[in-house]
């Protein structure tokens, strides 16, 4: 037991010998610093509400990869941000451009405001509208047979 002990104490140290010291993703500090201001405004594919600059899923990471590849290759953001659109689609931006495609996403929360307003103002006019019945003896008889039944004082 002893012997296996001290085996294990010795691979650790072993293994603790042999790391080193991360390296930078980018020797170029420009770049990241670009890097993570145009992934700043990018959504991350797998967390949905993190950027991409954010997060730490293996795609978020393959992509800062691959974004700062491009950028040290000489491409624009613009270049960048269309090569991610046109793989991942608008998904991949937090403010979506106004097209066809995304006329729902800017149009349809003012378009369901109106059409809730416009129903709860037809409700309220009809409820307005609505005049309460006097009831008829016979139906305060019953009334008050069902509060004596339920033993209500004050019934008779």
């Amino acid at each position: 037991m002893k012997s296996l002990f001290a085996l294990l104490l010795v691979m650790i140290c072993l293994g603790q010998a042999q790391a080193g010291e991360a390296q930078p993703l980018t020797r170029n500090e420009a770049v990241e610093q670009r890097m993570l201001a145009l992934t700043r405004n990018l959504r991350c594919l797998v967390c949905q509400d993190e950027s991409l600059a954010a997060s730490q899923a293996d795609l978020a990471r393959d992509l800062r990869n691959e974004i700062r590849t491009m950028m040290e290759n000489g491409r624009s953001n613009p270049q960048i941000v269309a090569y991610l659109v046109h793989r991942y689609g608008n998904y991949v931006r937090y403010q979506p451009p106004f097209d066809a495609e995304t006329a729902v996403l800017w149009v349809g929360p003012f378009v369901l405001l109106v059409v809730g307003l416009g129903f709860l103002l037809v409700y309220i006019r009809r409820r307005g509208s609505q005049q309460d019945l006097p009831l008829d003896a016979a139906q305060i008889e019953r009334a008050k047979q069902l509060l004596a039944d339920a033993g209500v004082k004050g019934a008779q």
